[in-house]
């Protein structure tokens, strides 16, 4: 069984009332260069389930991503994988 200090950390993109799908796909998509196809996948995930997982790895890039999201207004956050 892995110590929760051995887990990776996740970026999770939280749904919010404000800003269009479409640009959520395009923020994804710059920030992370996933696909068109991958960047919507994403997208309705967190429209449809509230929030999605879009990243995981070490702690430092991920705060770098989440500071990325939210330089782009998106609602982000860091959790540590279970």
């Amino acid at each position: 069984m892995k110590k929760k200090s051995d887990k990776p950390w996740q970026v999770v993109v939280l749904d919010d009332p404000v800003n269009l799908m479409e640009y959520v796909s395009r923020v994804l998509t710059n920030i992370f260069g996933f696909s068109r196809e991958k960047a919507e996948e994403l997208m309705m995930a967190v429209h449809q389930k509230g929030r999605a997982v879009v990243w995981s790895g070490n702690r430092e890039k991920a705060e770098m991503y989440v500071n990325q999201l939210h330089s782009a207004q998106l609602h982000a956050t860091l959790d540590r994988a279970e």
